[in-house]
């Protein structure tokens, strides 16, 4: 389980495909400390697991299923991603409950800049819009974000410097595909609704 609060960005160094698996080769510097093989990391959002670690270099395996379900069958090498390491329990909770299992793919519809912040709008596939209110939490490429606003199709966010600064996300054009999760409370709450 993850905070959706992003630490660093790494860079993809190299991806490997098999017939059944597909290997990311991350290199971050001053990040891996701690890290041991078998440890989850947030990448962009997507739960993985470190299958080995160098100095500044961690792997990680993607079955056809992640490849499908996200936007890392879209990525190429030199891709920045976000990353976080699992929380803590000890620790504050600075975003809200991310798990790094993705629903969808959402699309950049429009960056638009305002000073020294930005507003992100993200295409949504239809079945989650009810999932995204106003004030609501969501997250991108692992981020944990507040909704600004929604339509029948999309969701608004806003970046502050920090964020743009410290995730992939100045890196983001229209038309580039990013990973979302709704907010895990919403989606407890709709099964045990539907339960009753």
């Amino acid at each position: 389980m993850f905070k959706g609060i992003v630490e660093t960005t790494g860079k993809l160094k190299k991806i490997e495909k098999g017939s059944k698996k597909t290997f990311f080769y991350i290199e971050v510097n001053n990040f891996l400390r701690g890290v041991k093989i078998g440890d989850s990391i947030s990448c962009d959002g997507v739960c993985l697991t470190v299958i080995k670690k160098d100095r500044n270099i961690f792997t990680v395996e993607l079955m056809p299923e992640t490849l499908r379900l996200t936007r890392f069958g879209d990525v190429g090498v030199g891709d920045l991603i976000n990353l976080e390491k699992a929380m803590k329990l000890n620790s504050r909770i600075d975003g809200h409950f991310v798990m790094g299992h993705v629903d969808a793919v959402g699309r950049i519809d429009d960056v638009i800049e305002e000073g020294k912040y930005t507003d992100l709008v993200i295409k949504v596939p239809v079945k989650l819009i009810k999932y995204t209110p106003f004030k609501g939490s969501i997250g991108i490429n692992g981020v944990s974000l507040t909704i600004a606003k929604s339509g029948k199709d999309w969701v608004k966010v806003c970046l502050i410097t920090h964020t743009l600064e410290i995730t992939n996300f100045s890196k983001l054009k229209k038309g580039d595909l990013v990973n979302l999760e709704i907010d895990m409370i919403a989606r407890y709450l709709e099964q045990l609704i539907k339960k009753k």
